[in-house]
């Protein structure tokens, strides 16, 4: 069964699950009474994998609004905290020198700024009771921006990831793509039409499906979660710092988890 029609879809994979399902059987046997052979059926319980579709869906506009809230909020939460920003990071080794080149640094503190300065216009933008025609252009225009001034940041930070790894950024970051985790994914088995596609995460709110994920995560007692957290995890990274990936570009990504070279 393919992806469903009616939903647009970052990506699909799927996952078998070993369930316990009845299997019903039939046998000719002789009655005894009359002695004739007569038909009946016997019903046993058998393990049986079942494919499950795992969807990971397409965000709407307010959707991407919400996670960049929630990137914006923990972005400031961390620096109350004293967690230094990329850009503080990169400034400091512009001026000392160390681990990172200087023409590295320089570029990153450039790049940190442009995308604070995103940030702050999707940030007044976003929050507009009443928006025009042209706010909303200016919106696009800016989510635009910000994921490509992203990617350029993070070709740039693979390089040099162990410095960046404990930033109020990868902090943020990583809250944003755990924002679209549990609220983009669904599940259905797979070759059944019948049954509908529940989320995978339960919960009215972020909080509540963000608590049900961690109680997942510590129980360890999940099948379909064990199977599918780290992939999950890696394909939603993949497609957040990303501006123009393919489904053949997901494809191989999976390929590559799948092999064990992610």
């Amino acid at each position: 069964m393919a992806e469903p029609k009616d939903i647009k879809t970052i990506y699909s994979f799927l996952v078998e699950k070993e369930e316990e399902v009845e299997q019903e059987s039939t046998k000719k046997v002789k009655n005894k009474e009359t002695g004739k052979m007569e038909e009946i059926k016997e019903t046993r319980t058998i393990k049986e994998s079942i494919p499950y579709r795992v969807i990971i869906r397409q965000p709407g506009r307010r959707e991407m609004e919400e996670a960049d809230m929630e990137y914006s909020i923990e972005m400031s939460k961390c620096i109350k905290n004293g967690i230094l920003t990329k850009a503080m990071l990169a400034k400091q080794y512009s001026d000392t020198g160390g681990l990172m080149t200087e023409e590295d640094a320089k570029f990153l503190d450039r790049q940190y700024g442009h995308l604070a300065d995103l940030q702050n216009k999707f940030t007044k933008l976003s929050t507009k009771q009443q928006r025009t025609k042209s706010d909303e252009e200016k919106l696009k225009e800016i989510t635009t921006d910000l994921a490509s001034t992203r990617k350029v940041i993070i070709d740039l930070e693979t390089n040099y990831s162990s410095l960046f790894n404990h930033t109020a950024d990868s902090k943020a970051q990583n809250k944003a793509i755990m924002w679209y985790l549990v609220n983009l994914t669904s599940i259905k088995k797979d070759d059944d039409d019948d049954t509908m596609l529940e989320p995978l995460f339960k919960g009215d709110s972020f909080d509540e499906k963000r608590d049900y994920y961690y109680d997942l995560e510590e129980d360890g007692q999940d099948e379909i979660f064990n199977l599918v957290n780290n992939k999950l995890t890696t394909l939603l990274s993949f497609w957040y710092f990303s501006t123009s990936a393919t489904k053949e570009d997901f494809e191989k990504l999976e390929s590559d988890i799948e092999s064990g070279n992610v």
